[in-house]
């Protein structure tokens, strides 16, 4: 098949859909990525990209089309906002134009914003073929449940967009079962819809070699405590920074890896509390890395907001937690509280609840060290089981060629 894929962050940016397009590539398809200047998350253009440099190149086999846009930004709202509109606005102008190709199939990356489809369904439209999009976070009630947009008269408009665009999709791809039934209340058919959850990088394994190698910054005894990836509203950030503080007389680190939105916040939290000896922020890390650090810790961290929003979704830091085999303390509700649990990969509490998982670390601290190992192997193997990419990315072509084999195209 000859694939135009559409997204707005790829690579040197490290989002799911790299691996995607270049294991498509692999499998004999012929894949075409129009995207933006690489500028997430720091909010500047990377070296070597600018407003007109860098408009085509090649990796993995990829053809990469960018269109120029509007940086993100530190912690502007508004810059936030150019950022997305000046993709939407470039890509749908520019795209005609830049991917003049037969493809046979459009697919859509769609982690935030959901306006990412917009400049898809242009190009549906003109090339009157399929298009697939791959729902990573529900708008608008995404918008809402972080605080992004409180205005009712705003989220109405967000949500009739959200309506114009599943009304004009030929497949939608959901990445958490808890989004099948708000995506048909936002106007999706039921028959369009189809489960397909993220998996992790193949470098996310077990790494029990990587272990007793000493990496700088993590702490050398103790109990330790890691949570990777963004800093945001979403994540709950004072529920951890309150467990620490009810924990700061037992020997426990809490490592904090990645940046965003919330960061400044939590340094300022750390400092005023007094806890620059319990909690440690070492800032944005190399995805290469991660399993290093990984192995390094004695259980891994994922939390969210207590919203119903927030309960329908998947972390996809939990898929990679679950692929190095290293034991989970989740304070989640709904599917990521699920997938834990069933997986018997670790401790469960609920979302926003520093108390329990105050607890939780203490209990997991309790048990032995072949205890906490089984727990990772259990993570290890549900992760094989269901989230394996390979076995996915089959499934995925496998309803690709259908689609493009019935024409499934609407008007």
């Amino acid at each position: 098949m000859k694939l135009l894929i559409i997204s707005q962050y790829f690579w040197p940016e490290n989002f799911r859909i790299n691996d995607l397009a270049k294991a498509l590539v692999e499998r004999g398809h012929e894949v075409t990525v129009l995207t933006g200047k690489p500028n997430y998350p720091a909010g500047a253009f990377f070296s070597g990209y600018g407003f007109f440099k860098q408009r085509e190149e090649q990796r993995d086999g990829v053809t990469i089309k960018r269109v120029p846009l509007i940086p993100r930004g530190h912690s502007s709202s508004l810059r936030l906002i150019f950022n997305y509109l000046s993709f939407v606005f470039f890509a749908s102008l520019l795209a005609p134009f830049r991917c003049r190709d037969n493809y046979d199939l459009i697919f859509v990356y769609e982690p935030s914003p959901i306006t990412v489809a917009l400049p898809a369904i242009v190009m549906r439209r003109l090339k009157k073929i399929p298009m697939m999009l791959w729902v990573q976070d529900l708008w608008p009630e995404s918008l809402s449940a972080t605080g992004a947009i409180t205005s009712p008269k705003i989220i109405s408009i967000v949500r009739k967009l959200v309506r114009f665009i599943y009304r004009h999709c030929d497949g939608i791809l959901v990445q958490s079962r808890g989004f099948i039934e708000p995506t048909i209340a936002s106007g999706a058919k039921h028959e369009q819809i189809r489960y397909f959850p993220n998996w992790a990088e193949d470098l996310y394994r077990p790494g029990e070699q990587m272990a007793s190698k000493q990496i700088t910054g993590m702490p050398q005894d103790g109990f330790t405590i890691l949570f990777a990836g963004n800093l945001g509203a979403a994540q709950s950030l004072k529920t951890i920074i309150d467990a620490a503080e009810r924990l700061r007389s037992e020997n426990i680190h809490w490592v904090i890896l990645g940046d965003g939105r919330a960061s400044v916040w939590m340094e300022e939290q750390i400092q005023q509390r007094g806890l620059g000896q319990h909690v440690c922020m070492l800032g944005r890390k190399p995805m290469e890395m991660m399993p290093q650090y990984f192995a390094q810790a004695d259980a891994l961290l994922v939390t969210l907001r207590p919203d119903p929003i927030f309960s329908r979704t998947i972390p996809s830091k939990v898929q990679s937690y679950l692929a190095c085999g290293r034991p989970i303390v989740a304070a989640l509700d709904g599917e990521g509280a699920r997938i834990v649990h069933d997986s018997a990969a670790g401790v469960v509490v609920g979302a926003g609840d520093a108390d329990a998982l105050a607890k939780a670390v203490i209990s997991l601290k309790a048990m032995s060290a072949d205890e906490r190992e089984q727990m990772g192997q259990r993570g290890r193997a549900y992760f094989e089981s269901n989230f394996e990419s390979e076995m996915l990315i089959s499934q995925l072509e496998g309803w690709m060629e259908e689609m493009v084999e019935e024409g499934l195209c609407a008007s």
